[in-house]
């Protein structure tokens, strides 16, 4: 059983969290899931959805994978830095580390992305990238697998990311199933962009 700890923030993107946490979801016997923010209690997405969490200093279990969405949110927190701080310190002890659009910025300039290869939305490339010099930007792509590190482009990517990375776990059958179940059509190759413009 792995520990997903989703690290949620006020106006983050309400798709970057659920999308991938329906496909996790659909795994219960490999993943629970707990939602933490840096104090706890009542988080809102951008689009006003309240959620419960636990501060991160509470978490029930340890973490195994860190989620990080984006959002309008990622605009004041990179210029936070026990933040930052904190998720420096989660993603140095989880095994993998999963962003979706706009938390691919959280990630660079906390500097665990130094020297890797991400990704992140293209509507907020250009404020993106300049969060770090220090990453190896890939401006087409879904979503980019360096290491432990899995960055997805803009929202909904975020569940093409995820099934990604359960087909990478467990194997692409049981990703198609989920991506079946759920009526989602899966752009299984991560290279594949239509929203990349030159």
């Amino acid at each position: 059983m792995h520990t997903i700890t989703a690290l949620v923030f006020d106006d983050f993107e309400t798709l970057d969290l659920f999308g991938p946490i329906e496909m996790f979801g659909s795994l219960p016997e490999h993943y629970r899931i707990q939602f933490t923010s840096m104090a706890g209690g009542i988080i809102r997405s951008k689009h006003g959805v309240p959620m419960q969490t636990v501060a991160v200093s509470k978490l029930a279990y340890q973490t195994d994978i860190v989620l990080v969405p984006g959002g309008l949110g990622t605009r004041q927190l990179v210029y936070n830095h026990s933040f930052l701080q904190t998720l420096t310190t989660l993603t140095d002890e989880a095994d993998w580390v999963l962003s979706v659009c706009t938390g691919s910025a959280l990630l660079a300039k906390s500097g665990v992305l130094n020297g890797k290869r991400a990704t992140s939305n293209k509507m907020a490339w250009q404020w993106v990238t300049s969060q770090s010099n220090k990453v190896y930007w890939v401006a087409q792509a879904r979503w980019v697998v360096d290491g432990k590190f899995y960055t997805s482009s803009g929202v909904s990517a975020g569940m093409d990311m995820a099934l990604g990375f359960i087909a990478d776990r467990h194997n692409i059958d049981t990703a198609r199933q989920i991506a079946n179940h759920t009526e989602y059509r899966w752009q299984e190759n991560s290279g594949m962009d239509e929203f990349y413009r030159p």
